[in-house]
């Protein structure tokens, strides 16, 4: 596996797709709302159904990836998100539209348990290799922006889910060309943990299952709400989809770089004292960023970004950390399960107190008291000396 040079290079191209298609619809339903004449708290709820198939599907594809073929679960992935986008650009109704989301949602699921697991088999640095893989992700949540924006102004909302299926399926075909099979995954440990008790092990993956739900919620909030919080709270600035999505992917690229920041972090320093103070820098910006407007909207969305884009390798070292390789997929599957599914709420949650006389005040606030869960669950993750203590001999 690694000395294929180009594997690498096509997961990190992997995550940057799984959340580009994830994330084209929230921009897509602002223009959706003025063709179709409804709602913009109607028409998100669309995509609940792609939030929660993207969290569900992550099981049995990370043990399909574990019993039967990581690397032909990836072309699975990189076809069938192209596929399932290029179905959702021919919706004619609200119900089409809603079934091409959870069809997209299905196969984008595939990515974390099997992406990451063959991401995190031997790196020589795994903080390293998780924050640029997570550079890459998070551009994509940038691209979704700016591309939906442009591709909605140019040839309008349809052409958003086509051009992206396109370059999916292409990029399928390449990965196919390019990436031998590196073969059947070898057996190595006999305990799903690596030197460490059950115990030990038990509290790690609880806390971390309490801490990343919370976290899920919070990535998953922001991303989605923040198309249309820009078009609320930045009008003074831009009123075109293009503008709206240019400055939404230039807070997501500057704040992907906290990611590689992060990473080198996860080489230096231990797991229990980054968790904790990740959660502490997202408490007050995400209350912060409840009340701002304008310039100031746009500079507090940075530092908030930055906070909840830094979280993610977090998240994966761990598993990478502390989990034996053969087992990881399955582990990466039910964490993201969890994770992911239970990040779904955003959904709702937005379309519902976008309604309140708050508005996206009360989202935000709601997500500040969400980090104030993931810290407290933080105080209880094991120290090194800990961990180190509760390895058997």
């Amino acid at each position: 596996m690694n000395n294929n040079r180009f594997l690498v290079p096509f997961l990190n191209l992997g995550h940057f797709l799984d959340h580009l298609v994830m994330l084209v619809f929230p921009t897509v339903v602002i223009a959706l709302a003025r063709d179709w004449g409804r709602p913009y708290a109607e028409l998100l709820p669309l995509a609940l159904g792609g939030f929660i198939a993207f969290g569900a599907f992550a099981l049995p594809a990370g043990w399909l990836a574990d019993h039967w073929s990581r690397y032909r679960m990836m072309a699975l992935f990189f076809f069938g998100i192209g596929a399932a986008l290029f179905l959702t650009g021919f919706a004619r109704s609200p119900w089409q539209i809603g079934v091409g989301l959870a069809l997209t949602g299905m196969f984008a699921a595939i990515y974390h348990p099997v992406g990451i697991a063959m991401l995190v088999a031997a790196p020589a640095k795994l903080g390293s290799a998780l924050g640029w893989n997570g550079l890459w992700g998070n551009l994509g949540l940038a691209a979704a922006a700016i591309v939906s924006g442009a591709l909605m102004d140019l040839w309008g909302w349809r052409a958003a889910f086509f051009v992206p299926g396109i370059a999916s399926i292409a990029a399928g075909a390449a990965y196919l060309a390019l990436v031998p099979d590196p073969g059947p995954l070898r057996k190595r440990s006999s305990s799903i943990g690596l030197n460490l008790d059950r115990r030990t092990m038990a509290r790690i993956f609880v806390i971390l299952l309490v801490a990343t739900s919370c976290g899920g919620v919070i990535f998953n909030s922001t991303t989605i709400a923040m198309p249309k919080l820009f078009e609320e709270r930045l009008q003074a600035l831009t009123h075109s989809n293009l503008g709206i999505g240019a400055l939404v992917a230039f807070v997501y690229t500057l704040a992907a770089f906290a990611q590689l920041a992060m990473g080198s972090l996860i080489d230096r320093f231990e797991l229990r004292r980054l968790m904790i103070g990740i959660a502490l820098a997202q408490i007050p910006l995400l209350a912060l960023a409840a009340n701002l407007q304008g310039w100031a909207m746009l500079a507090g969305a940075l530092l908030m970004m930055l906070a909840v884009f830094g979280q993610i390798p977090l998240n994966d070292a761990i598993v990478g950390r502390y989990c034996a390789d053969e087992y990881r997929g399955r582990v990466f599957a039910v964490r993201y399960v969890v994770t992911l599914s239970v990040a779904a709420v955003a959904v709702p949650m937005i379309a519902l107190l976008h309604r309140t006389a708050g508005g996206f005040r009360n989202v935000f606030l709601v997500l500040a008291a969400l980090a104030a869960g993931m810290l407290v669950a933080s105080f209880f993750f094991p120290s090194r000396k800990t961990i180190t203590a509760a390895a058997p001999a």
